[in-house]
């Protein structure tokens, strides 16, 4: 049936005459209400709808359906646009109308970008050859390097004999290795100044021996210490005095950056000083002045700038060309004005020989310790090891007898199996031992005892593999408890934690009961000034679902039942909020939760709670000992592969390096087709199908399984034309010539990716979400030629038009449509428009 048009007050109908702008004088809707009305009835399914109805409580949208609503008003040549913050700031069509007649009539039009340039095909092949011809040569140099260093070690006729020689060849190598980015920098590029040039060129192919010689390279090791700051002087950065870096991402066109004595930049920061965009690497500078302060998960363009004094916030951006004046306080993404003050901790006595000292002694504590129990301690592990000494011995010649492959995998079965074992006692003990070392809410002096402590207890307790193992499980809460983590009374719902949570120490994390977290949060209870530090307790309040990549500082203004939204931007002022959701950075209230992720809370309670909790935990305990086997036979394959190449290079010199350094270049091909066949096998060799259930139906527990396939290995292949041959194998439907510089995807058969598509460096295309007990995945589309740009994320059902491009750290949310040519920015992201 057909409904008359309405003559209520206050409704609109979905079709019919426009009523005109005089009828605003009655109380009834004027001609924008109309045409807002009409599109939003046409999207919610409805034959008319009240302007004064509340768009989430009263007709039950959400925020996908409100994103399908934004995009169609966008089409609408008669109205203005509408962002998701209009709508969550004005829920209902006459406040949305009243909003939007508030504008200015000149606003500027929004940024359309011009169209990419087409791709070079034979550039492309040529570059990948010869990329692929240096990955080769620096495995068979290392190889050889391997080859010669153990057989002088093995030479060696007493224990300290084999610990000295240990000692120096471990030594040279780290020198070497430490060495080689310098020379090529200087040698291939000299100094970095501001340009740009295409990827895939040979400009691009200098730049990229640099950047994968600069990410392989141990130095990243020491990210936060005196000496990582001297690295990177070497490399052609000019920083000043006191500076503390804590980011282990390595800026790349080092000479374009200048920092000012008294900096500190927190953990998670991006200043690589270059841009892929729109199929060229543009670099450019970043500046800071003295005393500046970075926060944690920040993105710095190139172009931008900070004055002598200026904050930049937790989970904020400055696009390119910003300036920030000196003495500001900003936040947000992109950032703006603020009154924070986010350096929280006051300052200590820190001086030069201090950091002298404390940099001096982690390097020889590296080169007397760790590298030469590393390079030697297998040798002196042989007389205990019988099988270890028969398997590394290369005059045994033994390949075709069967032994050898039992005993190589009885050897890859017991180390394997004593590394989880003793290593989950490590991290569950040895932190707890050096927690009194360090106490709360007490000031101490970097680079000293206390740091060094306290360094020891994050890199130990955020071991990699243990979260990985038990999250998106009911055993999560047990692992983390026994590292520290206050989790009050837990109310199970086995997925109360993701695989990826981080923080600066875990015995001052404290989560509320029935809180559920994504991956990606990071617990920063740890406050750093330029010469001091403070470890403070971080509290996460009651029945909370935190979504993904998410740092939550202490003293966050949060309390109970809150929902804060992907990447939000956790307040540090304002009362504190419970009750509603939090979106965007800097972040505004959004509804706690809409009608579609309750549908499911009945399975959420009682006995059904109880049935379906007992089968998810059998589910999940069946797949953790699945993944284990598979990752020990992994592990098993490397080990048979490599004591096989010791093996057959016996006797033959400089042949037998070469031999064992092709062993490492078959590793990493064998380690990506391993992985993607128990990814494809995993999924039955068929596509994902959106899917909108329960966190208690089958179909998701078998889902969380594909994010515990391992891929840190993708990152060998960013910034190269076989990460497109990897994603293709692992079902991604994408184009031709795509620069892929370190995007992440998870849901591969989801996604399809158009041709000459430029995905920045820290890039996520996620194709789905999760909100408290309801799991949504949708497919995403990014067409030909768009631009990601560094650290952006892109959600799940979205669609970027051809030659779109997402600014640096934006959030685009679920649902959101971008025109072609568009370029937008922030989050949540929205059109940018012209200055």
């Amino acid at each position: 049936m057909v409904s008359k048009p309405s003559t209520v007050k206050g409704t609109v109908p979905a079709s019919g005459p426009d009523p005109g702008p005089g009828l605003a004088a009655t109380g009834t809707s004027t001609s924008t209400e109309s045409a807002l009305a009409e599109v939003l009835a046409g999207v919610v399914r409805r034959d008319e709808v009240p302007v004064d109805s509340h768009f989430f409580d009263d007709l039950g949208a959400n925020s996908l359906v409100m994103a399908q609503f934004c995009a169609r008003v966008r089409k609408h040549p008669d109205l203005p646009a509408v962002s998701m913050k209009d709508v969550y700031g004005h829920p209902t069509i006459r406040g949305l109308a009243a909003a939007l007649a508030d504008e200015p009539a000149d606003l500027p039009a929004p940024v359309e970008v011009p169209a990419p340039p087409p791709g070079n095909t034979a550039r492309y092949v040529l570059c990948g050859a010869l990329q692929l011809l240096v990955f080769v040569g620096y495995c068979l140099v290392t190889g050889l390097v391997t080859a010669r260093g153990y057989s002088w070690v093995s030479d060696a006729d007493s224990v300290a004999a084999v610990y000295v020689r240990s000692a120096v060849f471990g030594g040279a190598v780290f020198a070497g290795v430490c060495t080689v980015p310098v020379v090529a920098k200087w040698v291939l590029v000299g100094r970095w100044k501001e340009t740009e040039f295409p990827v895939w060129s040979l400009a691009y192919f200098r730049f990229w021996v640099v950047k994968s010689l600069l990410h392989a390279n141990p130095m990243v090791l020491f990210a936060g210490s005196p000496l990582y700051v001297l690295y990177l002087r070497a490399l052609g950065a000019r920083i000043g005095r006191g500076v503390t870096i804590l980011s282990h991402s390595v800026p790349v066109c080092t000479d374009l950056l200048t920092i000012g004595s008294g900096t500190v930049i927190r953990k998670e920061s991006f200043f690589l000083c270059y841009r892929a965009h729109a199929g060229l690497i543009r670099t450019g500078p970043v500046t800071l002045g003295k005393d500046v302060y970075v926060g944690e998960r920040t993105v710095l363009d190139i172009g931008t700038s900070m004055g002598d004094g200026a904050q930049l916030g937790h989970s904020s951006a400055l696009h390119g060309g910003v300036a920030v004046p000196a003495g500001e306080h900003r936040h947000g993404s992109p950032a703006q004005p603020t009154d924070v003050d986010y350096i929280r901790v006051p300052s200590a006595l820190c001086g030069t020989l201090r950091r002298a000292v404390y940099g001096l002694g982690g390097l020889l504590q590296l080169l007397l310790v760790y590298v030469p129990v590393a390079v030697g301690g297998t040798y002196l592990l042989l007389p205990l090891v019988p099988a270890l000494d028969r398997l590394t011995d290369p005059n045994s010649q033994d390949l075709d007898n069967p032994r050898f492959y039992v005993e190589a995998l009885g050897l890859s079965l017991v180390l394997f199996a004593g590394f989880v074992v003793v290593g989950l006692a490590t991290v569950c003990l040895l932190p707890r031992l050096l927690r009194p070392l360090v106490r709360p809410d007490r000031t101490y002096p970097l680079y000293g005892l206390h740091h060094s402590v306290q360094r020891a207890i994050a890199r130990l307790s955020n071991a990699r593999f243990f979260i990985w193992l038990f999250g998106d499980s009911s055993y999560v809460t047990g692992y983390l408890r026994a590292i520290g983590y206050d989790l009050g009374e837990v109310e199970q719902t086995g997925s109360n934690f993701g695989s990826a949570v981080g923080h600066e120490s875990p015995h001052l994390a404290t989560v509320g009961s029935g809180t559920m977290v994504a991956d990606g949060l990071s617990i920063v209870n740890a406050d750093f000034s330029a010469t001091s530090f403070r470890l403070s307790r971080t509290v996460i309040g009651a029945h909370n679902f935190l979504g993904n990549h998410i740092a939550y500082p202490a003293g966050g203004r949060t309390g109970d039942n809150c929902l804060l939204a992907t990447k939000v931007m956790v307040p540090l002022d304002g009362e504190i909020r419970e009750g509603v959701g939090l979106l965007g950075s800097p972040p505004f209230e959004i509804p706690r939760t809409v009608e579609r992720d309750t549908r499911f809370d009945h399975l959420r309670e009682g006995d059904e709670l109880r049935r379906r909790l007992a089968a998810k935990n059998r589910h999940n305990l069946c797949t953790m000992g699945l993944f284990l086997f598979l990752r020990w036979l992994h592990w098993c394959l490397l080990t048979v592969l490599g004591f096989g190449a010791v093996d057959l290079s016996a006797g033959h010199g400089t042949a037998g390096g070469l031999l064992i350094g092709a062993a490492m270049i078959v590793a990493l091909p064998f380690t990506t087709g391993y992985w993607a066949l128990v990814e494809r096998v995993i999924g039955r060799f068929r596509p994902l199908r959106p899917r909108l259930c329960s966190i208690y139906d089958p179909y998701f527990w078998w889902h969380e399984r594909l994010w515990k396939v391992p891929d840190h290995h993708l990152a060998v292949f960013n910034g190269t034309p076989f990460k497109n041959v990897v994603w293709r194998l692992l079902g991604v439907r994408i184009g031709r010539r795509v620069f892929d510089d370190g995007c992440y995807i998870t849901e591969r058969t989801l996604t399809a990716i158009g041709d000459d598509c430029t995905l920045g460096a820290h890039t996520k295309v996620q194709s789905h979400s999760q909100e408290d007990g309801t799991f949504k995945s949708e497919h995403i589309t990014i067409g030909a030629g768009c631009t990601l740009g560094t650290g952006a994320l892109v959600h799940y059902g979205v669609s970027l038009g051809d030659g779109a491009v997402l600014a640096p750290d934006s959030f685009l949310m679920k649902g959101e449509e971008v025109p072609p040519r568009a370029h937008w920015g922030g989050n949540p992201a929205t059109a940018l428009r012209r200055a």
